[in-house]
């Protein structure tokens, strides 16, 4: 599943070369992304070799299913991200930023993980549906959560005798 994200650098000629690469449930089951669901991208890579040096600038555009983090309910993200990447031929596979050695007895650069983690990324940190758009069972069980924990409606519980302490010195003040 994954071979098409293998690049072989040693057989790409001078110069630019593009590849066109799909993205779907496939890929994200292969690569193992906790937070996505599933997913339709294509990620255009864009290779530029000078000598043992290539520039990689990759292009995603497409949605992945998440889960909201508001109702749980699966909810579609749309992802535009591009990043540029250095790989080159050394004796170890190492990475140190976004400058990536590759064996050159091996040639090979495996974009799979790269890809995912610019996927990753491109996730906001806080994704919700769009307002009315949750589950709305779901709401209704948060609104009721949230409502006990606030104590709403619950004047007459008594009260831990730390708050109650630090209660009197604020309204003194």
């Amino acid at each position: 599943m994954l071979e098409q994200f293998k690049i072989d650098l040693k057989s790409l000629g001078e110069g630019r070369t593009s590849l066109r690469l799909a993205l779907d449930d496939s890929f994200f089951e292969a690569v193992k992304v906790p937070v996505v669901h599933s997913g339709r991208l294509s990620c255009e890579v864009a290779i530029d070799r000078k000598g043992d040096v290539f520039d990689l600038d990759f292009h995603t555009e497409g949605t992945v299913t998440i889960p909201c983090d508001r109702c749980l309910d699966d909810m579609e993200q749309p992802i535009v991200s591009d990043y540029h990447l250095v790989a080159k031929f050394g004796e170890d596979y190492s990475e140190d930023d976004d400058l990536i050695t590759v064996p050159e007895n091996e040639g090979i650069l495996d974009t799979s993980w790269f890809i995912c983690q610019f996927v990753e990324l491109a996730i906001p940190l806080r994704h919700v549906h769009a307002p009315g758009k949750c589950n709305p069972a779901m709401m209704k069980l948060l609104e009721e959560h949230s409502a006990a924990r606030s104590g709403a409606g619950d004047d007459d519980a008594p009260v831990d005798s730390r708050w109650a302490a630090l209660s009197k010195l604020k309204n003194n003040n």
